[in-house]
């Protein structure tokens, strides 16, 4: 390999896409997010994909994101999580489907479709069951009910809502009530439309937990990347982050790296230097013996603090040489235990890595 890349593996993506699909009903429609450059992995790249693989629905959070999807020749149609305001105009220019999150945002997006003459544009409801950040409230859907009854220029093509802890069993009488909730307010807003209307609430854990509020469709998010809360040997990593080594030290004494932390000692040791740093995604937390990084079928410990475009690991003992292949998460290491060391989730381990590490699509 020349540089470092995030290999992107179509076996592992799709073992992992088949796997959320065997737990719907034929009839349920699947979401794929793609929001974040597809959690890290390339957007446009995941989305062709998985439109391949039968997606029926793309998420992104931002509109820029869908704007790119559909330049990129995405066709599947595609909701915008988080429109923000002042959008609306380009949303519409690109075909994509909104998600009105309060009554500023569906009268906003109401009097631009009014100005361009458009009736019945799709447009996603979301419902604030318990998640407290974004959506209508119980006590806002006759409000709701009275702006889509005044603006036929809307045109609701489904309703949901956001579970926050599916994936802990201690809360799992409160997803329950969101459940419940959801089925509520729903049913209320959709006894006031005469059209069909999907409805959807379960994410990646609540696909594995909850598979009988499956409804109409499901958004399927960080399970596709191959993250599982339930049962980890279900799923496939989807992405490996690697890279070659560059160089190989024997080094006899001092010290290694910027502020002198990586201490050599007495009997030497023999160092690899990779061209990837906190620039590329790799958190300096992750330096000083923190993890080990993959190297020819061995584990070898960081060595010193991570630098800005290169690391350093240990390989003393390890056959190594220029141009051999690190992987810094994959296989092995697991995105997760790169995750445990940094005392955070995979979700930030994938969209931390940045735009100049090369994407590629393999197998």
């Amino acid at each position: 390999m020349r540089h470092a890349q995030l290999k992107i593996s179509r076996s592992k993506l799709l073992h992992n896409y088949n796997f959320f699909r065997s737990k719907l009903n034929p009839q349920t429609k699947l979401l794929v997010l793609v929001k974040a450059n597809g959690y890290g992995a390339g957007d446009t790249e995941i989305a062709k994909l998985c439109e391949g693989f039968g997606a029926d629905y793309f998420g992104v959070a931002h509109p820029i994101e869908g704007i790119k999807l559909k330049i990129g020749g995405i066709k599947k149609p595609i909701i915008v999580l988080t429109p923000g305001f002042g959008y609306f105009g380009e949303i519409i220019d690109h075909s994509l489907e909104p998600s009105l999150i309060n009554k500023e945002s569906a009268l906003e997006m109401a009097d631009e479709l009014k100005k361009r003459g458009i009736n019945s544009y799709p447009v996603h409801i979301k419902l604030d069951t318990g998640m407290q950040r974004v959506g209508f409230e119980k006590e806002s859907l006759n409000s709701l009910i009275d702006i889509l009854k005044k603006n036929p220029q809307l045109r609701v093509k489904s309703v949901f809502s956001h579970l926050a802890a599916a994936d802990e069993s201690k809360h799992d009488d409160f997803t329950r009530t969101q459940i419940q909730k959801f089925n509520e307010m729903s049913q209320e807003i959709i006894s006031n439309i005469s059209y069909p209307v999907m409805r959807h609430i379960l994410n990646s854990s609540g696909i594995e937990r909850f598979t009988e509020a499956q409804m109409d469709m499901v958004r399927l998010g960080i399970g596709i990347y191959g993250t599982s809360y339930v049962d980890q040997s279900k799923l496939k990593p989807a992405a490996t982050f690697a890279a070659p080594v560059i160089q190989v030290k024997q080094v006899s004494e001092g010290t290694v790296g910027y502020g002198r932390h990586g201490i050599v000692g007495e009997n030497g040791k023999t160092i690899a230097t990779i061209p990837v740093g906190y620039a590329d995604g790799v958190n300096r937390h992750l330096g000083r013996g923190a993890v080990s990084f993959m190297v020819n079928g061995k584990l070898a410990p960081t060595i010193g603090n991570i630098c800005m475009d290169t690391l350093m690991i240990d390989v003393t003992g390890i056959d190594v040489k220029p141009g051999d292949e690190v992987t810094l998460f994959g296989d092995n290491p697991h995105p997760s235990v790169i995750a445990t060391a940094l005392k955070t989730i995979t979700y930030e381990v994938f969209t931390s890595i940045s735009s100049r590490v090369e994407r590629v699509i393999t197998d």
